[in-house]
């Protein structure tokens, strides 16, 4: 695979066991990086993933690592780099999303969101920052929401993933002088595990798009493989969402 773009690099992406994070996986890994993933619970899944990336002829090692805890958070950047030998790209996908009425969210709900979706980014951004050659990669992953907000129940999650948003220009600001990218993709109604298309509020979703349908993980992916490869786009947002913004 050395005409690929990716060919030689390291990628490392958290929560990469399944949906948008394990088509990523295999995204990078058939543009010929070797792969890192992350996960929680659900070894079995993030071994079907890295035995998928080796079938493509790529390395691959799941780590697990809980997002909400600072060390490990941090601790997974090294441990891949330390596996793979380097690390040449971050893919933050790793969130939760807990929704509901305002008055309803307690303040375990808040830390808990907060903890995973916007301090764990800071956190990896910043290990990998400090483990990168120059000309390496951080994409993040964040949410239509943060573009347009289309029902009561979201604030909390699209707060978490708004601050994404600085942190990403922030990045592309600091570390620009070492060639070093920072982006963010806002995906849409994607069919996953978490948001299947069939789900009795999946219709609904669907009509809120340009395109009247649900995206796929595989077309999130792509746009994160672009962004794996290109060298003159940082500070960015690319809303991957069927027009949920438009």
């Amino acid at each position: 695979m050395p005409n690929a773009p990716l060919h030689g690099k390291v990628a490392l992406i958290t929560g990469g066991s399944r949906g948008i994070g394990a088509a990523t996986a295999l995204r990078l890994a058939r543009d010929g990086a070797d792969v890192a993933l992350t996960y929680v619970q659900d070894k079995e899944a993030a071994e079907d993933v890295v035995r998928a990336v080796q079938a493509l002829g790529r390395r691959a090692v799941a780590l697990r690592a809980d997002a909400a805890d600072a060390d490990e958070a941090a601790g997974a950047v090294d441990r891949a780099a330390e596996a793979l030998g380097r690390l040449d790209v971050l893919v933050n996908n790793a969130g939760v999303g807990v929704l509901g009425p305002l008055e309803g969210l307690s303040l375990a709900d808040v830390d808990r969101v907060l903890s995973v979706n916007v301090r764990a980014v800071f956190l990896a951004s910043q290990a990998a920052a400090a483990r990168m050659a120059d000309g390496g990669r951080i994409i993040t992953i964040g949410t239509c929401m943060v573009q347009r907000v289309p029902g009561p129940g979201g604030t909390l999650y699209a707060m978490s993933k708004s601050a994404l948003v600085g942190l990403t220009k922030a990045l592309a600001r600091e570390l620009g002088s070492r060639g070093i990218t920072a982006n963010i993709v806002h995906p849409g109604p994607i069919d996953t595990d978490l948001n299947p298309a069939d789900s009795p509020y999946a219709a609904g979703q669907a009509a809120m798009t340009a395109l009247g349908r649900f995206g796929r993980a595989e077309e999130v992916a792509a746009t994160v493989a672009h962004l794996a490869d290109a060298a003159y786009v940082t500070g960015a947002e690319f809303a991957v969402d069927g027009g949920h913004a438009a």
